[in-house]
């Protein structure tokens, strides 16, 4: 299985990119996590609507054909670590690859959404784009260590 996160924005500070590649690395074959940055739209004259479904076209077309859609949004689903990792078990025994989308500084277009299979949140915090590229991989790494008794995650 694939976990694809499919995100707006190219360009990240270096730390954010060494820090999510680190947590990426440590997945094992049978889950990896893969990151599928897409063009924020050039913010010009252009309505937020717009600008969110020029984006949400490019996420949708990052997403693995026919995977699970989970979208990472403010008014998600709240999960605690145990909660993700039995996600992440039902999800393994879906059987299909699962994209994660993350959306640009104005958020996701309600389209997207609404066709998500799951809509969950990180934080009640607002936090900064590559800040929640790196939350989100540590979350998924930490919830998967439990689904296979690694000590990485401590109660």
């Amino acid at each position: 299985m694939r976990l694809v996160l499919a995100a707006v924005g190219q360009r990240q500070p270096a730390w954010a990119e060494a820090a999510y590649e680190d947590f990426a690395k440590r997945f094992p074959p049978e889950m990896r996590l893969e990151l599928k940055a897409v063009k924020a739209e050039p913010r010009g004259s252009k309505t937020p609507e717009q600008l969110m479904a020029a984006e949400a076209a490019r996420l949708d077309a990052a997403a693995p054909k026919g995977a699970r859609r989970v979208v990472l949004d403010e008014r998600g689903e709240r999960v605690s670590t145990a909660q993700l990792a039995q996600r992440m078990q039902a999800w393994q025994r879906d059987g299909r690859d699962v994209a994660l989308f993350i959306g640009g500084p104005d958020g996701l277009h309600a389209e997207l959404k609404a066709g998500a299979d799951e809509t969950l949140r990180l934080s009640d915090l607002t936090l900064p784009h590559a800040f929640v590229r790196v939350l989100l991989a540590e979350a998924l790494y930490r919830a998967w260590t439990l689904t296979v008794n690694h000590p990485y995650h401590r109660e």
